[in-house]
């Protein structure tokens, strides 16, 4: 038997390929054979689907896009996602948006379905609970109406479908955060946010459990991303009590809320894994993924004097303010985004969803069977 050349690899390289960015991941996904990948979520994934409910939405135009793209292509950063670092892994051409009328989804593309600003909720629900979803109405059952909609027109019957979709990745998430931001912005407690959570939770639950009923055997569930650490909330939730904040200078009580959320998450990842045993479920640790790019900023090539920092920018602590958004004429960028983890005070950069996309497919790719 020849002997594994990880025997021989010293524990600091091993340790250097754990911290090192998507492209040494680049192609690892292609093992899986997946001929489509279906993304469901919010602004963290949409590849333009709001700017087509929404076009003067500032997402619509420069700076945002301006790095990869060179336009605006409703990416809520200036250039890649996560998603679009899945597809290239894998090998599968990145994800048109479902609303995009000139698109061709064919077998081997997949569909992206996320809306930036969309809840887990439906928008009645959270009105209910007191809350206004101000962005849009496409909130995760209306996303999921959409993928059905899809697949009827691309499949002949349900045995079909089954057979189509056993070798397509599905994303559901990260989602629900959206729900915590607007409550939290419109004035709700932390703890009449944590009272919705049980409510989001089930919302994406369901959403698993009916991708699974569509024919999904693989799929990603992502949670939250430590908020307490994002440029808007530290502005928003500013706080002169220093044990508010934690060791990164983030907030505690708000990352307590994410990792509460993400609690509550894999909890039901497990009860979905009882309950759908023929599917592989796996939950994507974003909260993590957040907090190494804190941990090894410099190490990782980003300026640590800037990690809480927006790169569209307008001064101040945190380069944000809540009246001067990216894109408005009077906002600036920064000169290098690649040294940055915020691009617009909510939305990450290319280079830190970059590195997160990285992780996460280290983190899931021998739970996902690929090869095997």
């Amino acid at each position: 038997m020849a002997t594994s050349l990880c025997t021989h690899v010293p524990a600091l390289f091993l340790l250097l390929l754990l911290l090192v960015s998507a492209p040494c991941n680049a192609g690892i996904l292609r093992t899986c054979k997946f001929d489509a990948i279906y993304q469901l979520g919010d602004s963290i994934s949409d590849t333009g689907n709001l700017i087509r409910e929404h076009p003067f939405s500032p997402f619509a135009r420069l700076p945002y896009g301006e790095t990869f793209f060179k336009h605006a292509t409703g990416r809520c950063s200036n250039g890649l996602l996560i998603i679009d670092f899945l597809a290239l892994s894998a090998g599968i051409p990145f994800l048109q948006p479902y609303l995009n009328s000139n698109a061709l989804f064919t077998r081997g593309r997949g569909v992206n379905f996320a809306v930036a600003g969309s809840t887990a909720l439906p928008v009645e629900t959270l009105a209910d609970n007191g809350v206004v979803a101000p962005v849009t109405n496409s909130s995760l059952s209306r996303q999921l109406d959409w993928m059905l909609t899809h697949f009827n027109g691309i499949c002949h019957d349900e045995d079909d479908c089954l057979e189509k979709l056993k070798t397509a990745l599905f994303i559901v998430g990260e989602i629900g955060g959206n729900d915590y931001n607007y409550a939290l912005f419109q004035g709700k407690s932390f703890d009449q946010v944590r009272s919705m959570m049980p409510l989001v939770i089930q919302a994406i639950k369901d959403a698993v459990t009916r991708v699974v009923g569509y024919g999904a055997t693989r799929v990603i569930v992502p949670g939250n991303f430590p908020i307490g650490c994002f440029p808007v909330h530290l502005t928003v939730f500013r706080s002169n009590d220093s044990d508010a904040y934690d060791g990164f200078n983030c907030l505690k009580d708000l990352n307590n809320l994410s990792s509460h959320h993400n609690g509550l998450l894999k909890q039901a990842i497990k009860e979905l894994r009882k309950e759908l045993p023929h599917a592989t479920i796996l939950y994507g640790d974003y909260y993590n993924g957040y907090m190494r790019l804190l941990n090894k900023a410099k190490f990782l090539g980003l300026d640590p004097n800037s990690t809480q920092k927006a790169c569209c920018e307008i001064g101040g602590d945190y380069n944000m303010e809540l009246n001067k958004m990216c894109g408005a004429a009077e906002v600036g960028v920064c000169k290098n985004p690649d040294e940055y983890i915020s691009w617009d005070g909510v939305h990450l950069t290319q280079k830190a969803y970059q590195l997160i996309s990285g992780w996460l497919i280290h983190g899931v790719y021998w739970k996902l069977r690929c090869g095997v």
